[in-house]
């Protein structure tokens, strides 16, 4: 099953609730207008929407989330580079380093990554 597409607005009302989960749908009412400036009525339909798509449950005015953060941030990335990069991912690679400064630090960790993928294989 594919992660549901989580847009802008509802990613920020997201990182809300991963942070609070378990909530009462009232107290994210209450972090929803204090940190998005979102009237009740907004946030009671993001998570009327967001339910109805399965990316969280709302039973007896508890919210949870029904996928994490890492799969939202990971449906998004292969999207874009799909998208934009028609799924080659050395293309993505080679458009970010071209215009973003990467410390020995990051390419440390990003050659970790790969040689424990290369290891998984």
């Amino acid at each position: 099953m594919s992660t549901p597409k989580v847009f802008e607005s509802e990613y920020r009302f997201c990182l809300i609730l991963w942070e609070h989960e378990p909530i009462k749908s009232s107290e994210l009412v209450n972090l929803c207008a204090q940190q998005l400036g979102w009237k009740p009525t907004t946030t009671y339909t993001v998570i009327k929407r967001l339910s109805e798509r399965g990316v969280l449950k709302n039973e007896g005015t508890i919210v949870t989330s029904l996928i994490s953060k890492d799969q939202v941030q990971a449906a998004e990335i292969s999207e874009m580079v799909e998208k934009t990069f028609e799924g080659s991912l050395p293309a993505f690679i080679a458009a970010f380093t071209k215009h973003q400064k990467i410390s020995r630090e990051e390419l440390d960790a990003v050659q970790q990554m790969i040689d424990r993928y290369r290891e998984g294989e």
